[in-house]
């Protein structure tokens, strides 16, 4: 075939703006054994997760998602419009919050937002962003927000530009 061929990929270092916000979509709507598989792959033994009858005399009175799902749902929903590909490492996370619970059924939705970026110094073909990811379920209500660094590659010819 003699057409254009395109491969899905995140953006290098030098497309992220700062103050811009990608909303990431599709949702994904959270199923029970989304819960459990997680939880249980996460020796998460937690009853709040796991036991339907001790969660109904909470006071949410049911089971709730497990956080770390919310927050690994929260990055991963970001991966194929920012950092596939074009990720060197997740530096780390800085402040996480979860101002709602998420239950299974609700539908999440995530959008990010560029807090900044600069080169890195160590690494010449290399940059650092800084982002800060928040999560909604289908009624708009925050169930979670994460600040993360990460380190991005360089568009390839700027990273040549660079080196040379």
């Amino acid at each position: 075939m003699s057409g254009r061929r395109i491969e899905q990929r995140g953006l290098y270092f030098e497309e992220f703006e700062e103050g811009t916000v990608y909303l990431h979509r599709p949702g994904r709507t959270v199923t029970e054994a989304d819960n459990v598989l997680f939880t249980t792959l996460t020796m998460n033994t937690q009853a709040l997760h796991l036991d339907a009858a001790w969660s109904a005399g909470t006071e949410f009175g049911e089971r709730l998602v497990n956080s770390m799902f919310t927050l690994s749902t929260l990055v991963g929903l970001s991966v194929s419009q920012l950092t596939m590909g074009t990720i060197v490492a997740n530096l780390g996370f800085g402040e996480v919050s979860f101002p709602a619970p998420v239950r299974v059924g609700d539908t999440l939705y995530a959008e990010t937002l560029i807090v900044s970026k600069r080169r890195s110094s160590s690494r010449p073909t290399q940059g650092v962003v800084q982002l800060e990811h928040t999560m909604r379920n289908q009624d708009g209500t925050v169930v979670a927000v994460a600040t993360r660094s990460t380190l991005m590659q360089c568009l390839p010819e700027a990273a040549s530009e660079e080196s040379a």
